[in-house]
């Protein structure tokens, strides 16, 4: 595993347990640091330590929706990639939630395709930032 693969976190806040384990055995796997949470305060903890540059997150999470948690997440880290793994928001929220800075919305993974695209998305995020280091 590399020296940059060990840096790249990535935080899931995903409600949904099979889910939020699927996605973490994943990118386990595929060597990135890993946090998941089911809490908002371990979240905003998360990104504020920056132990996170890309964020999983669910259209609803600790009772809170996206539309919600995504501007607070931004405080915190204006830099922060934040991909949506959503199978139930609607097209106005996913316009919403573009406006305020959202990466990627990929659906839940279900199956091998739907998992390989948020690998994918996941990959693109982390090149979209060191593309755009300060």
């Amino acid at each position: 595993m590399s020296e940059v693969r060990k840096m790249q976190g990535i935080l899931i806040a995903v409600q949904d347990v099979d889910c939020r384990k699927q996605m973490a055995e994943m990118f386990i796997d595929a060597g990135y640091n890993i946090v998941v949470t089911n809490s908002t305060a371990d979240a905003v903890d998360g990104i504020l330590k920056n132990s996170a540059q890309v964020v999983l997150l669910g259209s609803k999470f600790d009772e809170l929706s996206a539309a919600e948690l995504i501007p607070l997440l931004k405080q915190c880290n204006r830099r922060l990639t934040v991909i949506l793994v959503s199978a139930d928001a609607s097209l106005p929220l996913i316009r919403k939630l573009r406006r305020e800075g959202i990466f990627y919305h990929a659906l839940s993974p279900v199956d091998g395709a739907d998992r390989e695209e948020i690998r994918k998305a996941v990959q693109c995020a982390f090149e979209h930032l060191k593309q755009h280091q300060l």
